[in-house]
């Protein structure tokens, strides 16, 4: 019972940061951003499930933290706090489907072909942008493409969709941090669809 009662916890902690979005970096905001992920870690493991997957909640907290700051020291920790993660679900999909990673390209080859060109794109729409970060930022791009492919192994469903909207919410937020001019109106606004794909996305990777 308690596990349902921390996701839910974790939940209304999300929407309670939802319109801190557009705030100035606090520690407050920090905190409040780190809640969510912090509580669906503890759901994940009082409900028995893989280390791999409570590791990966706890790193995406951490990793939340950091991205809630300024500077390109804390960027890039959240940024391999978040790709340490991506690394945990792929192991995490695969114990719970008991397949190699490439049944991905056997069970659902269109979705899997898709996920393999949609990462290529990014050498053409994202990493141009991204300067001294290319190498980093393509090593992400790798990790959580894997992540989906991952899931792709089991049947479809929670599990795909939500890797699924965690990269949605990665495309957007490369798109903010990389694309988009600070002062451009959908800078912040587009905070907004970042945190409520990123919630969903692992609340439904945790729920697989």
């Amino acid at each position: 019972m308690i596990a349902p009662l921390l996701v839910w916890t974790g939940i209304l902690a999300a929407l309670v940061y939802l319109p801190m979005t557009e705030d100035e970096p606090s520690w407050p905001r920090t905190v409040v951003k780190a809640l969510p992920l912090i509580f669906f870690a503890y759901a994940a493991w009082q409900a028995g499930n893989t280390a791999f997957l409570v590791a990966g909640l706890f790193l995406s907290a951490l990793g939340d933290m950091a991205l809630s700051r300024t500077g390109r020291q804390t960027f890039l920790f959240g940024l391999a706090a978040f790709a340490l993660a991506h690394l945990l679900y792929v192991f995490h999909f695969l114990v719970l489907s008991q397949s190699p990673l490439w049944e991905a390209f056997v069970l659902n080859t269109p979705m899997a072909v898709f996920l393999v060109a949609y990462a290529l794109a990014a050498e053409v729409w994202l990493i141009p942008y991204t300067m001294e970060l290319r190498w980093p930022v393509r090593a992400y791009v790798v990790l959580i493409t894997l992540m989906g492919l991952a899931a792709l192994t089991m049947p479809m469903g929670t599990a795909f969709l939500g890797a699924a909207f965690f990269i949605a919410s990665d495309t957007l937020l490369a798109f903010q941090l990389f694309r988009l001019d600070e002062d451009n109106p959908l800078t912040g606004r587009i905070g907004w669809a970042i945190w409520i794909a990123y919630i969903a996305g692992q609340a439904m990777i945790l729920s697989a």
